[in-house]
């Protein structure tokens, strides 16, 4: 994949993984905070109330920089790890799966609750519409009003989004564009010196 896509899924999906009487439920939730993965724990909890173990992993932001998994009370790495691995063998981020065991009377051993947490998560992802993004850079660039037909062509050139415009006393312009783009985009903005162009924010 190019250094500017992430996946991600499109929007909430349910696992269900049996084993000796042991049924696995999975919920996967598209996240983008520590705050809505807390939230979609706790509505999880409500709706499997009933449930022994609700075991979880997430990763956010699109460098993937955030990661986290947790066991709720199974053996040390045999239900948040296995979660957690399913997310990043299907490349995906911003995302958070939520796993409720309910025990069937016999135990599993750590091979077999590995194989179920994993296999409840892989069918949550299963469900789920994958889709790519792009990493955007947002712009602006400020510029007198003679220079319009200049910034116009460039936009057009580049094929840049445009956000926000501004085309009063002084204009201003605010465009998004690739991550991989950005660098040859501000070094063409920047040969013209009557443009004054600034960072935003990357999305």
């Amino acid at each position: 994949m190019c250094d500017d896509k992430y996946q991600e899924i499109k929007s909430s999906t349910k696992g269900i993984y049996k084993e000796k009487g042991s049924k696995f439920v999975a919920y996967s939730y598209p996240v983008y905070s520590e705050e809505e993965v807390k939230e979609k724990i706790e509505e999880v909890k409500r709706l499997e109330h009933a449930a022994r173990h609700h075991c979880y992993a997430y990763i956010l932001n699109t460098d993937k920089s955030a990661q986290r998994a947790n066991d709720d009370g199974e053996p040390s790495s045999t239900a948040g790890k296995p979660i957690l691995g399913q997310i990043l063998s299907n490349n995906l981020t911003n995302v958070l799966i939520v796993v409720v065991r309910y025990f069937g009377g016999v135990k599993l051993g750590v091979p077999g609750l590995i194989r179920s947490y994993k296999t409840a998560a892989s069918d949550s992802i299963a469900a789920a519409i994958i889709i790519t993004k792009t990493i955007k850079e947002q712009y602006e660039v400020g510029f007198k009003y003679p220079q319009m037909n200049n910034v116009m062509r460039l936009v057009k050139e580049f094929d840049l989004e445009i956000i926000n415009t501004d085309f009063r006393i002084d204009c201003k312009l605010i465009f998004a564009a690739p991550k991989s783009k950005a660098n040859t985009i501000l070094d063409t903005f920047n040969k013209n010196h009557e443009l004054r162009i600034k960072y935003i924010k990357t999305i």
